[in-house]
């Protein structure tokens, strides 16, 4: 039976390819033997793993997988994630598995699926495991957890990038073809542009928050990790929808575009960041010259309102917003909470809901110049971070340099945009550092599109396998 490491960086359809080379007696068995040798190669002692299914859990969802089978006559098309494994961040509820977001204090035992994991096992999928992250998905650093710091793919030196750091580091290494993070303020793009994958932000409401610990409820979405741009957009699909069970999901309109033009008008914001690092300056540069290339027409755009509105989401009243998310735990046990989260929700007790409403007011007047500025634009360009940091340097300044990777992100759900953060020409040094893609809500569709030409003239590999996308 096929090894685990014959499928390490494997796409969708290749793994789709893989089931359909076996007889529809053997699909089964083909699937219980491949599931077992991925578990059993995963790497020891590997951090960026909370929890892994057993035996008897992977069996549970074989036997449900073979029913599913046995609706559709077996016709495995009609389940396009067949046995498909992939990866959940641990504040998404798995039934019958444990939930933690990293703070074993606050740990439960999830009743059913979160919304988009039934979603996608009804397609055919399998949960692997859940990953580790920033605890209570609070940072974009990756390093805020009791489990561990998750460490960069291409360089153990350098973060990973956060809070989805555990479902970033297992795609990137080619362990699993997608997994699931969630992004409030950038933490479903960054960890991807630091581990050279995609990660794609849908608008908000499309994915169902049912069964996600909330950090920020008004401004969580459920976000998709991929090598490709063409899994990560299948996957979002299949796992999103109308759920009436969420009282902040939303019914796609279907009038947005579904692709950009051939050659699309992009703006550049006219003052751009990197906090001194030249290398993640040039490299964005150079991605700029790369998206000229495709026939993108690039224009500066004053980008000011962004900037404040992304710094409403921390050093404002917004952040009671995740005082409240984990206000029992907050009040009953304190200490159970990392330091510097546990400081960053803290902040929130400070607000008044005069206050709240105040920043509500402010946020809506820069939503509204925000989308008045895209509005003669196709897309928004931006680097998904402005610059990278050690393990050493997060210990030094561990809130400002968080505060740093947020530039370019923590807009985007506060203004109500989509985005999608796509691998794009390295530094120097070697490290990743990709651009994102941001248009208003219901857009999603058609930055993928455009992602997909973007990553197809691209001679980039695929996260930090030594695999490259296979021409279209």
């Amino acid at each position: 039976m096929t090894q685990s490491v014959n499928l390490r960086g494997f796409t969708l359809t290749e793994w789709q390819h893989h089931y359909h080379t076996h007889s529809a007696g053997e699909r089964m068995a083909c699937v219980r033997a491949t599931l077992a040798a991925l578990v059993a190669g995963l790497p020891t002692e590997d951090n960026a793993w909370l929890y892994l299914a057993d035996a008897a859990q992977r069996e549970a969802q074989c036997q449900r997988l073979a029913q599913q089978l046995e609706a559709v006559a077996g016709d495995i098309s009609r389940l396009p994630l067949f046995g498909v494994p992939f990866a959940v961040k641990d504040n998404i509820d798995v039934g019958g598995w444990p939930t933690t977001a990293a703070c074993p204090e606050f740990a439960y035992q999830a009743a059913a699926d979160a919304t988009v994991v039934a979603n996608l096992c009804a397609a055919g999928a399998i949960v692997i495991g859940k990953t580790n992250l920033d605890q209570f998905a609070t940072g974009l650093v990756g390093t805020r957890s009791p489990h561990g710091a998750v460490v960069n793919s291409f360089d153990s030196r350098y973060v990973s990038g956060g809070s989805s750091s555990g479902s970033a580091s297992v795609v990137a290494r080619g362990l699993l073809p997608f997994s699931l993070g969630t992004d409030t303020a950038g933490s479903g793009r960054v960890p991807a542009g630091f581990n050279n994958i995609v990660g794609l932000k849908p608008t908000k409401g499309w994915l169902s928050n049912r069964g996600v610990v909330p950090a920020c409820r008004l401004n969580d979405t459920v976000s998709v990790f991929a090598l490709t741009v063409a899994d990560a957009a299948l996957v979002a699909e299949l796992a999103g929808g109308y759920d009436p069970a969420d009282a902040y999901s939303r019914t796609h309109p279907q009038t947005a575009p579904a692709d950009l033009p051939a050659a699309p008008r992009c703006a550049v914001p006219a003052q751009l960041e990197f906090f001194g690092d030249v290398q993640a300056e040039q490299a964005f540069q150079r991605a700029l010259v790369q998206l000229q290339r495709c026939g993108v027409t690039l224009e500066r755009l004053d980008f000011t309102p962004f900037r404040v509105l992304a710094e409403q989401l921390y050093y404002g009243p917004w952040v009671a917003e995740r005082t409240v998310a984990v206000e029992a735990m907050l009040s009953a046990n304190p200490q159970a909470i990392n330091p510097v989260v546990r400081g960053i929700v803290n902040n929130g007790l400070k607000y008044s809901a005069c206050d709240a409403y105040k920043a509500e007011y402010l946020r809506a007047e820069l939503a509204r110049q925000i989308g008045q500025r895209l509005a003669a634009f196709d897309a928004l360009v931006v680097p998904t971070s402005p610059t990278i940091r050690t393990l050493a340097e997060m210990e030094q300044e561990p809130v400002l340099f968080n505060s740093q990777f947020g530039t370019y992100t923590n807009f985007t759900n506060l203004a109500d945009l989509s985005a999608l953060a796509l691998p794009a020409p390295m530094r120097d040094d070697g490290l990743p550092a990709g651009i994102t893609l941001v248009a208003p809500a219901w857009h999603d569709r058609a930055l993928a599109a455009f992602g997909l030409r973007w990553q197809q003239a691209q001679d980039l590999p695929l996260g930090a396998t030594d695999r490259l996308l296979s021409p279209s």
